[in-house]
């Protein structure tokens, strides 16, 4: 069927107005509206941080005590492949001399260097891994948290090789086959050659809830908050007890910080 002059000159008009129209609707998209309501009851900080009391964790707990490794693992789908090459981590524990390589000297304490030392992405402030990242699959957030995007990741594993703590784990198979926990459906699983690592729990802060592995140590050696807030338990552990961190001499600010 023909198109009239006038059907023509009709679609012409709409077609135009609706250009016309396009820089309001422009304008109006670049709002400074909220792209998504947060949970009212999340919990935020200007800096997440986290205090490690290992003296707390060897005399409170019991020998072998692994509940906050099971929590956080169980609550992020890690998988448990069975070979120390190809180990997933995200929360691990470490002799003291692996931990705190080059702190060591001659007068440690002996008790210290067969004692389990908790370890995790440190979160620096100053996070190597997010400057070599190519894709910006792993990125810091304004409150500290050194993010992991696992849809962005490309397998380079540049920041692994960036991370001086040995922080990030590369999944050379397929992870999904090694779940062995309950699987957590609210915790996306991940996929053959991506990296991934803790998460400082972001899900669980968003949704208004501490960390798995903090609520999951009988022995409360584990501290959360806002380093920034002179009011935070973590402050207040931090004016009364000597603390040492990982690395320091390499600037990059961690925002772990170990009580022993």
């Amino acid at each position: 069927m023909e198109t009239s002059r006038r059907d023509l000159l009709k679609i012409g008009g709409i077609c135009a107005l609706g250009l016309g129209a396009l820089p309001l609707v422009n304008e109006m998209a670049k709002a400074d509206t909220p792209k998504y309501l947060p949970n009212p009851q999340a919990l935020t900080a200007k800096r997440w941080a986290m205090v490690v009391d290992m003296k707390a964790c060897w005399e409170k707990g019991k020998p072998g005590c692994k509940d906050c490794i099971i929590a956080c693992h169980t609550v992020h789908n890690v998988p448990d492949i069975g070979s120390v090459k190809e180990e997933i981590k995200w929360l691990w524990t470490e002799k003291f001399e692996n931990t705190f390589t080059g702190q060591e000297n001659e007068m440690v304490p002996e008790e210290f260097k067969d004692k389990p030392f908790m370890v995790l992405c440190n979160h620096c402030t100053y996070a190597p891994c997010t400057r070599v990242c190519p894709t910006q699959a792993t990125f810091k957030r304004a409150d500290g948290i050194t993010m992991m995007d696992f849809h962005r990741c490309i397998g380079c594993r540049y920041c692994m090789a960036g991370c001086p703590y040995g922080a990030r784990s590369f999944n050379f198979r397929d992870p999904r086959n090694y779940i062995k926990t309950e699987l957590n459906p609210t915790f996306p699983t991940r996929e053959r050659g991506v990296v991934e690592k803790c998460n400082f729990c972001d899900e669980r802060l968003a949704a208004g809830k501490l960390p798995a592995c903090v609520e999951a140590c009988k022995a409360k050696a584990l501290t959360f908050g806002d380093l920034e807030d002179p009011a935070s338990e973590v402050r207040k552990l931090l004016a009364k007890r000597f603390s040492i961190r990982r690395k320091p001499e390499l600037g990059t600010q961690p925002a772990v910080y170990y009580i022993i």
